[in-house]
């Protein structure tokens, strides 16, 4: 038996742009993402902490050290600048071999997108 658990979390991240005029996804500043090990494109689920709102998308790589969080597409509309959002990946292991070890990666971002 597999188990789907949580990969990679970025909680508290302030979003920073909304691009409506872009195809999809979300930019993460790149050492960001790579500090919880997202990859480009991989799938995310991010949820706003100001609207309640949950959703699916992908991960782009912003300018390092950046801090950029900006929504583009349609996420465009499920949010604005000064939203915090709570951005999680998940990874399918097995139940008794990976599972019982598995630790997430998780920062918390303060002002400016910065690690606490």
């Amino acid at each position: 038996m597999t188990l789907c658990l949580l990969k990679s979390k970025i909680h508290r991240a302030t979003v920073t742009g909304a691009s409506l005029d872009y195809e999809g996804s979300l930019t993460i500043a790149a050492d960001l993402a790579e500090r919880v090990g997202l990859l480009p494109y991989e799938k995310i689920l991010v949820g706003n902490m100001a609207n309640g709102e949950r959703f699916e998308t992908y991960v782009i790589y912003g300018k390092v050290g950046s801090g950029v969080i900006e929504l583009n597409g349609a996420t465009a509309l499920l949010g604005k600048i000064g939203d915090l959002l709570t951005i999680m990946s998940y990874a399918w292991m097995e139940a008794t071999s990976e599972a019982p070890y598995h630790k997430p990666s998780v920062i918390l971002l303060g002002k400016g997108n910065l690690i606490l």
